[in-house]
């Protein structure tokens, strides 16, 4: 009954439109999981291939990441909020922080699983280590790659819902009014729209990385 109270209220009119609707809401929690994400992979991608590619700081990055998943969500973003104010800013930059050790991840840990005799028959054959980091290293790592970003994405988008406790917008919204209020299929209605953001995520990965695998074993097969 609690599930059928939820979706009447997704699906009744009056609750869409406007500042609070579940339109504009859903929109702001979309906007605020791409920016996290494109912020995290601009900051992690490229450290991520040094690493990977020189082996250089591997075991200070693992502890580094486990370390900063082993944060508290709701408390960092009220620690940042507290320093530099209420509303998307403090969000944003906790949630980057958080994104960071899954892209990271990806994008070295792609890197690592290239076949060694791969890259020193590139070697002898005179590439430069630019020319098997774009030619050979990144094509190959980034199936591991996108899988990082996979995995950040669906903590991105399900951690997103806690903006809104400093004001940062979002469907958090609905979550933290339904409480407030004790309007439990309101409360609900956030959770679900929150679920289907996350789904809806998840099939586009699997679906980009299907038809990856499937250009791959084409390629390999002319």
């Amino acid at each position: 009954m609690n599930v059928a109270n939820a979706l009447r209220w997704i699906l009744t009119t009056s609750h869409y439109g406007g500042p609070n609707g579940i339109d504009t809401r859903t929109l702001q929690h979309v906007l605020i999981s791409l920016g996290v994400l494109l912020t995290a992979s601009v900051a992690a991608i490229p450290l991520g291939f040094f690493i990977g590619h020189t082996g250089t700081g591997i075991r200070a990055v693992i502890v580094l990441t486990s370390a900063i998943r082993a944060l508290p969500t709701l408390g960092l973003i009220t620690i940042v909020a507290l320093s530099v104010g209420i509303g998307l800013k403090a969000p944003f930059l906790a949630l980057t922080v958080l994104a960071i050790p899954s892209v990271l991840a990806g994008a070295y840990s792609g890197f690592q699983a290239v076949d060694r005799s791969t890259i020193d028959a590139a070697r002898s054959i005179g590439l430069s280590e630019l020319q098997i980091v774009r030619r050979i290293e990144i094509p190959l790592g980034f199936p591991l790659l996108l899988t990082g970003l996979r995995s950040a994405s669906l903590q991105v988008i399900a951690t997103t819902s806690l903006a809104d406790y400093v004001g940062g917008g979002g469907l958090g919204r609905f979550i933290f009014l339904g409480l407030k209020v004790r309007d439990y299929p309101q409360m609900l209605a956030g959770s679900l729209l929150v679920v289907g953001l996350a789904l809806a995520s998840e099939v586009g990965f699997a679906t980009t990385q299907s038809l990856l695998n499937r250009l791959t074993q084409s390629n390999q097969s002319t």
